[in-house]
């Protein structure tokens, strides 16, 4: 595996994390959330205990998995002959479906949703929000990858770009921006964008039930989960409209966060 893609990811993982707080603190699309430093130390506590978690424990097994499914020439894009910018291009929308079915099943499978339901428990929204995953989640994710690579075969440079564009994505729709309603309109219909991805995040569940997309947005309108965000992001401007009702005071509890997955007074049925 080459070890620049790698740190190409990390350079455009922070590039983006840093874009999209400079954007927010000048140009918010909502009223700013409160504890403004609380959510960016807390979000970001999780965010390194994450990286460290994966990088020691899951990180390495799954480059060595990818080298073998590489080696040995597995996955329909080998088989079917695909190289190249088809190849590239092929893999990341193979790769962005996958990744929107497995984001609609963590919503409907009650144990998967105990660990993703970490994420939603977040009262606001900004980019810090694409950092606050439950490392069980994430070690889950890595392997239900390893099936996609095996499934697939992607390249490696496939693989590499897809992660990052997934990284980006997430910082991106899931910032405290937001774009005039004709603009949004349509640059909706290709990709995900901030008010498309807070209604997912909404207290009700007519909005936080749908829209499963990260990187483009087709695979709601074509699978029948797309739900329109309200035109000026009404459903997103109002204190407490964001989030889980049942766990906002204890939102920014290490403890309760951790938790979440194993607590059942506060377990509800999927969203």
């Amino acid at each position: 595996m080459d070890t620049d893609l790698d740190t190409g990811k990390l350079v455009a993982f922070l590039g983006g994390l840093l874009l999209m707080l400079v954007i927010e603190t000048f140009l918010p699309g909502r009223s700013r959330p409160p504890g403004r430093l609380q959510r960016l130390i807390f979000h970001g506590g999780i965010a390194l205990a994450n990286t460290i978690f994966i990088r020691f424990f899951v990180y390495v097994p799954l480059l060595l998995w990818f080298v073998l499914v590489e080696q040995q020439g597995w996955g329909l894009s080998r088989w079917l002959g695909l190289t190249g910018y088809t190849e590239l291009l092929v893999s990341l929308l193979v790769l962005d479906l996958f990744d929107y079915f497995w984001h609609r099943v963590n919503h409907r499978v009650r144990i998967l949703w105990r660990f993703h339901k970490a994420h939603h428990t977040d009262t606001s929204m900004d980019v810090t929000t694409s950092l606050r995953f439950h490392p069980g989640e994430l070690v889950i994710s890595t392997l239900i990858k390893a099936l996609w690579i095996v499934i697939w075969g992607p390249s490696v440079i496939a693989w590499f770009v897809f992660e990052s564009l997934i990284s980006f994505s997430s910082q991106f729709h899931h910032s405290n921006i937001d774009f005039p309603d004709r603009i949004d309109k349509y640059l909706s219909m290709v990709v995900v964008t901030p008010r498309y991805h807070a209604s997912h995040h909404a207290v009700d569940r007519a909005f936080g039930d749908a829209n499963f997309c990260t990187i483009l947005s087709l695979w709601d309108r074509w699978f029948g989960s797309y739900n329109c965000p309200a035109r000026g992001g009404a459903t997103t401007s109002q204190e407490g409209s964001l989030g889980l009702p049942e766990v906002r005071q204890e939102a920014f509890s290490v403890k309760a966060w951790l938790s979440e997955p194993v607590n059942d007074s506060n377990l509800l049925q999927s969203r």
